[in-house]
């Protein structure tokens, strides 16, 4: 950037300095530096560089050619040796203002705008030459642009699946049932209360939009959009709209969000139920390799239908959890413990229900990109009204098993497939049932 400004400032600069007494090339290191010189003035910076680089432990302090290095260093995309160089020139000469300029540029081609600002408005204080001046302001005009960009991020993706399902309606596959109400008579189930299998097909896609006001103060707000339509039950046609937005407080490595959530979800193509709550999570990493997190929700959720509102809930979850990283970054596992509880403001059956349950999980990094998945989650629910037609107390056992693979065959392009294994154990058997599903997934992740 501004190639040619950047020399003509050197040129103003190397004047400037004849005149302050900064010249050092008659008395060290001519020759050497000379020949550099012709070399970067015929267009060949690597070779100056190899060139003067068998040198420098021999004149490294010398600020001619210590410069002379650094801006062979910088012009041929070794940014990070020519901060080396440039360092020791300012440490003899602080004021020394094209040292600190290339300096800067250096840190710029590092990626470190926040240090590449610091020396460029440091080069600005020396009141340099005028088209030095513009060099600065242009580069400054850049940087603001990149600490914008920081502050705002928006992206997105999009998502295909398709798969097979043993029990899209999570139900049992035991047709009569015994009530003991009724003195142990048999009832058959309806058809649609009985296990069903089939294929599916599902589109997801969501958005998240946060904006970094500080170090220690952001906003977010995101939405997420998901319906899975199966190829011959319709009937379980499901989908669910989610939206959420607040605030994060704290640096990434000690961070608090607080957000707002709502969610909308649809059976067979009609709203059947709505949900509003909020929650809160922290996390702090402890080193690199270890994290921990704390996290809360409630939400309030509503059925439409009047045959459905008795079983309204009100739920609440805590978790704790703990992420270690093995193997240089090869290898993450994840465990989490977490306890809730679901009210009951319209007298459901069952009454409230208390629940707690761990989750435990690990990522293997099986090649640059491949990555080997596994979950495994177990849940125990107990409800606190006694059934009246089953005379029991419902005690579930859930039990839900992952396992899959990440390949990201191409820049923003992963396709995911996977087997989840489901299982819940009941004391009422009419909410005990198995399931088993495949899928294979295609996502598009945006930045947008």
């Amino acid at each position: 950037m501004q190639q040619t400004r950047v020399k003509f400032f050197r040129a103003v600069l190397a004047a400037s300095l004849l005149a302050m007494g900064a010249g050092h090339l008659a008395h060290a290191q001519q020759a050497e530096v000379a020949r550099a010189q012709a070399l970067m003035s015929q267009g060949k910076p690597a070779e100056a560089y190899d060139y003067l680089l068998p040198f420098e432990d021999k004149f490294a302090g010398n600020v001619d050619f210590d410069y002379a290095l650094g801006v062979a260093a910088l012009d041929s995309g070794k940014s990070d040796k020519a901060t080396l160089a440039f360092e020791r020139v300012l440490a003899v000469n602080p004021n020394f203002a094209g040292a600190r300029l290339d300096m800067a540029r250096a840190y710029f081609q590092l990626g470190d705008a926040d240090r590449a600002k610091t020396e460029f408005l440091a080069v600005r204080e020396l009141n340099p030459p005028q088209q030095a001046q513009v060099v600065i302001t242009t580069y400054l005009d850049a940087i603001d642009k990149i600490e914008r960009a920081k502050k705002r991020t928006l992206r997105g993706y999009v998502e295909l699946q398709i798969g097979n399902d043993t029990n899209v309606n999570n139900s049992g596959s035991q047709a009569n049932i015994a009530v003991p109400a009724l003195g142990g008579l048999t009832f058959t189930l309806n058809p649609t209360n009985l296990k069903r299998g089939d294929s599916f097909k599902a589109l997801g896609t969501g958005v998240d939009f946060a904006y970094q006001f500080s170090p220690t103060l952001g906003a977010f707000v995101g939405g997420d959009f998901r319906q899975r339509m199966n190829f011959t039950q319709d009937t379980f046609d499901n989908g669910s709209i989610d939206t959420r937005a607040g605030v994060s407080l704290g640096e990434a490595t000690n961070q608090v969000k607080i957000a707002g959530q709502s969610g909308r979800y649809t059976l067979d193509n009609d709203l059947s139920r709505r949900s509003e709550g909020m929650s809160g999570e922290w996390k702090y990493t402890i080193d690199p390799a270890n994290q921990l997190n704390a996290f809360s929700q409630f939400s309030r959720n509503r059925f439409t239908s009047a045959a459905n509102q008795v079983n309204n809930f009100n739920s609440s979850t805590t978790g704790l959890g703990y992420m270690r990283v093995l193997g240089d970054g090869k290898a993450v596992l994840l465990a989490n413990y977490l306890f809730g509880k679901e009210r009951d403001p319209s007298g459901r059956a069952d009454g409230a229900k208390r629940s707690e349950g761990f989750r435990i999980g690990g990522q293997l990094v099986l090649r640059e990109d491949m990555d080997l998945f596994a979950v495994a989650t177990n849940q125990r629910g107990h409800y606190e009204r006694q059934n009246a037609a089953f005379l029991a107390f419902r005690r579930d056992d859930q039990r839900d098993f992952s396992l899959g693979v990440n390949w990201r065959f191409e820049k923003d392009w992963t396709l995911k497939p996977q087997w989840t294994y489901s299982k819940n154990i009941s004391s009422i058997p009419i909410y005990a049932y198995e399931r088993n599903e495949i899928s294979v997934t295609v996502r598009r992740d945006l930045s947008l």
